[in-house]
């Protein structure tokens, strides 16, 4: 596929690297140099020092024969307005990432599509979104739900105590044959495996594992989790994803937000009904205790600054929290973070690249999410008449190494793919796959 990326922030950098590194021909349209070299030197693209917004320079990259045009500038207007010009002279596709809270509406999305923007992406919703799932399941480190709930990808660490140390998936389906959860993925010392049936779990592994509501509570119960209940919660960051965060829990739970600037302090404050506002520093020990980090059950770190997150995050379960979640923005910092204690980390690149990668997709995607701290993405496909992965049942499938059917929902009911199973067309497949296999696996589901 022909992809054009057009921004100035690193969202735009790591599109473009996680896509030219996929086989696809990429160009970045980017008014910083520097930030051209960086990219450059990972990725085989065309690069263009410019605006996107510019006649000369849209026309520059051969507009007719871009399939996708994805504009994430800092500057959410500049988006709508590259996305404009781009559908207007020729491109297939047109995404803007926007920052705005209107652009969350259904009219202001009628509006925008009418104009030629084919679809829009709010990073901040996303997170949102991931956070409120999270304190839903307070036992997961990582969730992800399938139609309607019929399936979920649960990412559950296994501590010491963890019943199922020490026992390999063919030991565990032996003990117990009718699980309504499957492994697809361990992370284990910043490698990811898709696991055999003789593959043992180990003390510290990060298990994905697809699950049918029903499997959730024995899934947990292996895993040495317990769910606990959330009354009280401490938010930390007042901007756009603290905000939103805290409109979509204040009438369920207790909640309290530390903001540092006065100003947005009496926005927040109008906007928001039952949430208490605090004016003050969340990095000020004596300032947590005094508004009671102790009685907090979950802590939400989601200011614009990735190490300010991190350490109140710390803080934090020093003073007992049970459930800590981080924004954090520098990739590098994800695999630190989750390893000094950290519940969740919420990135929003990974989540501007989970909504945007389904459109470079030849077979039909419904959803798609890009995990945190590995290299990899889950997809849920629609099987198509005649696909390759419709004509045999899963065990005879030469499916991807690199990639492993999690389940299928068929009729509004989900299933735990086994091997005796065979997909059928309109059939909805969730699927584990590491970079190496997308194209593979995108092959499979085509007619």
């Amino acid at each position: 596929m022909n992809i054009l990326i057009a921004g100035d922030s690193e969202t735009a950098l790591h599109l473009a690297r996680l896509l030219a590194n996929e086989k696809h021909n990429v160009s970045l349209i980017c008014p910083n140099k520097e930030l051209l070299k960086v990219i450059e030197v990972h990725a085989d693209l065309m690069t263009f020092v410019g605006d996107s917004t510019s006649l000369q320079m849209l026309q520059e990259v051969n507009p007719k024969h871009i399939d996708l045009l994805v504009s994430v500038h800092h500057d959410g207007r500049m988006n709508l307005l590259t996305a404009i010009m781009g559908k207007k002279l020729g491109v297939r596709k047109c995404i803007a990432k926007l920052h705005e809270v209107e652009s969350l509406t259904t009219e202001y999305k009628e509006f925008c599509k009418s104009l030629g923007i084919d679809f829009l992406v709010s990073p901040e919703k996303i997170a949102v979104k991931e956070i409120v799932n999270l304190l839903n399941n307070t036992a997961a480190t990582e969730i992800f739900d399938f139609s309607d709930n019929q399936l979920s990808l649960m990412l559950v660490k296994l501590e010491k105590d963890a019943p199922v140390l020490g026992k390999s998936l063919t030991d565990i389906a032996r003990e117990d044959s009718n699980l309504d959860f499957r492994a697809v993925a361990i992370h284990r010392r910043s490698r990811t495996i898709i696991p055999k049936g003789d593959d043992e779990f180990q003390e510290g592994d990060m298990a994905y594992v697809v699950t049918k509501p029903d499997g959730i509570e024995k899934l947990l119960s292996l895993g040495g989790k317990t769910r606990f209940e959330i009354f009280n919660v401490m938010i930390v960051g007042g901007g756009a994803v603290g905000k939103m965060t805290a409109a979509a829990l204040e009438k369920r739970f207790n909640i309290t937000l530390f903001e540092l600037d006065h100003e947005r302090c009496q926005e927040l404050s109008d906007y928001l009904s039952d949430t208490l506002i605090i004016n003050g520093d969340a990095r000020d020990v004596t300032l947590l205790e005094d508004e009671k980090i102790s009685a907090m059950d979950a802590f939400v770190a989601v200011t614009n600054n990735s190490e300010t997150n991190i350490l109140t995050c710390m803080l934090a379960r020093k003073f007992g929290v049970k459930k800590t979640i981080a924004l954090v923005e520098n990739l590098d910092f994800i695999d630190i973070s989750q390893n000094i204690g950290i519940d969740t980390i919420i990135n929003k690149k990974l989540a501007t690249a989970s909504y945007i990668i389904r459109f470079t997709m030849s077979a039909e995607v419904i959803s798609t999410k890009c995990l945190t701290g590995i290299d990899a993405e889950v997809f849920e496909f629609i099987a198509k008449p005649h696909s390759p992965v419709t004509k045999k049942p899963i065990r005879k499938l030469r499916f991807p190494d690199k990639a492993v059917i999690g389940g299928i929902i068929r009729n509004g009911k989900g299933y735990i793919a086994r091997g005796d199973i065979q997909i059928e067309a309109g059939d909805k497949v969730v699927v584990f796959a590491l970079p190496q296999a997308f194209h593979l696996v995108d092959k499979m589901f085509r007619d």
